[in-house]
């Protein structure tokens, strides 16, 4: 079995489960997770587990995104992109008279936090059901507001004169789709997410992503081991510590470990560690400050 990490690059009408579908086929293993739901219509960076790296999945959920984002100016939709049913059309005297400059102030004007509407089409669940399966029974629910974070929004270039591209950088549980929907609202106007890229996550850019195809002619050649991080490539933000030997058994059986089992620690004590021994690394251990010991997190032996 393989353990590690893929940076796979999602294209467009593959699901995030197609292409661990496909994934499973090619490398013949059950084991595989993804990071993060990408939409059919959206492409690029889709970081997969492989092996002992599926338990880090619900960990690299978390982190922070950047987007290559294209919007449409004059309606919107049911599914708050161009794929889906127009619902609302906007006032074309208003849309002619939009200025770039001001266009591009609305775009700006939502760096920050603000509170957002999910879409329906979503996989934010309600009642043990995911909100796309009642938007597809044809049932509206109301959805609560969720307070996301736009960090920085540039390089907004005016494509056409009702369609706008500009990068992203945003908190987990933002909506881009929604984002453009909010922006065209703000103008009076209507908008839609005609394009989406996801360019970043972690760290791992769409310029180092495999296609599918790629991947699988790698797999052929039996070169694609090459292309697989290792599983504590996406936690370099932890200090890493190695155990003593005295200590080796009681990590194996995944035992709390006293600061003193680690070498070459000092007084500090980081909320979260990575723990490694002689044959690398082994698992992700937090302090508890009540004990002023170590506890296992996750272990990946």
């Amino acid at each position: 079995m393989i353990d590690g990490i893929i940076n796979v690059y999602k294209e467009q009408n593959y699901t995030s489960f197609d292409v661990v579908a496909k994934l499973r086929g090619i490398l013949k293993q059950k084991k595989i997770g993804h990071t993060g739901t990408l939409d059919p219509m959206a492409e690029g960076v889709l970081l997969v587990c492989l092996g002992k790296a599926t338990k880090l999945v619900d960990l690299l959920t978390e982190g922070n995104k950047c987007y290559r984002a294209t919007m449409k100016l004059g309606y919107e939709t049911d599914t708050e992109d161009v794929t889906g049913e127009k619902t609302v059309e906007g006032d074309s005297a208003v849309i002619s008279g939009l200025t770039e400059e001001t266009i591009c102030k609305a775009i700006l004007s939502f760096v920050g936090k603000y509170d957002q509407i999910p879409p329906m089409y979503s996989a934010i669940k309600k009642d043990g059901k995911k909100l796309y399966e009642y938007a597809r029974a044809g049932i509206e629910i109301k959805r609560e507001a969720r307070t996301v974070e736009i960090y920085d929004i540039n390089n907004i270039v005016k494509e056409a004169d009702d369609i706008y591209s500009f990068d992203v950088h945003c908190s987990k549980g933002t909506y881009i789709r929604s984002l453009c929907r909010d922006i065209g609202r703000k103008l009076s106007c209507m908008a839609v997410m005609s394009g989406l890229v996801r360019k970043d996550v972690h760290g791992f850019s769409v310029t180092d992503a495999m296609t599918l195809q790629e991947i699988e002619k790698r797999q052929t050649e039996g070169t694609l081991q090459q292309k697989i991080l290792p599983v504590d490539a996406l936690l370099q933000q932890y200090p890493a510590y190695e155990i003593t030997e005295q200590a080796e058994s009681y990590l194996k059986n995944g035992n709390k470990l006293s600061p003193r089992f680690f070498k070459n620690m000092g007084e500090n004590r980081e909320f979260r560690i990575r723990v490694y021994n002689a044959d690398g690394f082994a698992a992700l251990y937090d302090y508890k400050e009540e004990e002023q010991l170590y506890k296992p997190f996750k272990m990946f032996l």
